[in-house]
């Protein structure tokens, strides 16, 4: 087979521009949504010590944010079938920039939760409408280096957003610097909403009830293999949120006595999820996908226990490892429910990513319980035993795609 630089067969010039110009805008699009979503992140230890709070307690900066997401997510991906992608997904990026940037100015703790949480429903009109558009528009055997591309660059704008956070908090303060990824999250709007072409292959349903939505959703949730997608997207995000959530709190203790722009760097390790991200879909367009997830899912165990090490190069490389295992998991399954999803793939995309901000904000936040009762061990074990259920979860995949396979 031909190696060839064109995104499908039959494209032409102006086929492979807008293929490039997906790519970018939505990469952009993926930058901003997530440091926007996670730039708190870091700043854990830090709302804990300013508004004495418990860590489980100052987590809630992020799980509140990712709970309302998850509940916008499934609105928003139905809402989508009717008043189109592009315009949507501009929109909610403008609007969380302007909570960020509210919450960055908030009196009292209260008042940053409530900004924090309308930054989250804010953030809905992203994530599922990102996923339907690649699917509709991108061609099935490329669609997965396309979704991979897209993860990577929500991968880029996690890790950016939490080193840099990390580095304004340090030496200008938390204010100044939620303020600045805030401004940075208009400045990508407005380069997503230039780069991103028109949709081609996009119907808009007008008159739809909520009895529609709820079939959608029904078929979904009866089909022999998306379940399982969703409950993936659930354990797997929420043992990576847990692991960066609560790590701070390990690093600033004994024996490192890590600050916050020390903390930050160690969400470099975003950088090998970059890079897993569209090789796990190029593999998986190749290989299959239940090979790569389960080569994810492996990674990811093992980057979670090498946690348990008591020098922090070793600490540092069991995370790059866990980075790197998440985001080709989730690449892998992401493109892998638009393809299951015969119809109503908004609908299909917002059931997966409910599951997988649920993830992040259920178990991000009942990490905080395995931390204070089990320290750090409580904290791997505890995502040891979840990675497990994705393993297995993804036998069955592979089991049932064989059994349908003529």
């Amino acid at each position: 087979m031909s190696l060839s630089p064109r995104p499908f067969p039959s494209a032409d010039a102006a086929d492979f521009g807008r293929f490039v110009r997906i790519s970018v805008a939505l990469f952009m699009a993926g930058f901003a949504t997530f440091s926007l979503l996670y730039c708190t992140q870091p700043l854990l230890p830090e709302f804990a010590a300013e508004f004495r709070l418990s860590p489980a307690g100052s987590s809630l900066a992020l799980s509140l944010s990712t709970a309302c997401l998850a509940f916008a997510i499934l609105c928003v991906g139905a809402l989508s079938e009717s008043i189109g992608r592009r315009r949507l997904m501009f929109c909610s990026i403008c609007l969380a920039a302007l909570l960020n940037l509210l919450a960055a100015v908030s009196p009292g703790w209260g008042w940053l939760l409530a900004a924090r949480a309308l930054e989250g429903l804010a953030l809905g009109g992203v994530p599922a409408v990102a996923m339907a558009y690649l699917a509709e528009e991108t061609p099935s055997r490329r669609l997965g280096l396309a979704m991979g591309l897209y993860v990577a660059g929500t991968a880029f704008g996690g890790m950016t957003g939490r080193v840099a956070i990390g580095f304004l908090a340090a030496h200008a303060g938390w204010r100044e610097a939620m303020a600045g990824v805030a401004l940075t999250g208009f400045l990508l709007a407005t380069g997503f909403v230039l780069l991103l072409p028109p949709s081609r292959h996009f119907v808009r349903r007008t008159g739809l009830g909520l009895d529609f939505h709820l079939k959608a959703w029904r078929r979904h949730l009866l089909h022999p293999q998306l379940p399982a997608l969703f409950m993936i997207g659930f354990l797997a995000m929420g043992v990576f949120v847990t692991l960066y959530n609560y790590i701070g709190f390990r690093l600033v203790g004994e024996p490192w006595h890590l600050n916050h722009a020390q903390i930050g760097l160690i969400f470099m390790a975003y950088l090998s999820g970059m890079a897993a991200s569209p090789l796990a879909g190029a593999l998986a367009d190749r290989w299959g996908r239940a090979a790569v997830a389960l080569g994810g899912s492996v990674v990811m165990l093992a980057g979670m226990l090498l946690t348990l090490s008591s020098t922090l190069p070793r600490i540092i490389c069991g995370i790059t490892l866990l980075t790197a295992g998440f985001f080709a998991t989730h690449s892998v399954a992401s493109a892998w429910v638009g393809r299951l999803a015969e119809s109503h793939k908004g609908h299909a995309s917002s059931l997966y990513l409910l599951g997988y901000y649920l993830g992040s904000s259920v178990l991000g936040s009942l990490g905080g319980w395995f931390w204070a009762e089990g320290g750090w061990g409580g904290v791997v074990y505890s995502g040891t035993a979840l990675i497990l259920v994705v393993v297995l979860l993804t036998f069955y995949l592979r089991n049932e795609e064989s059994s349908l396979t003529p």
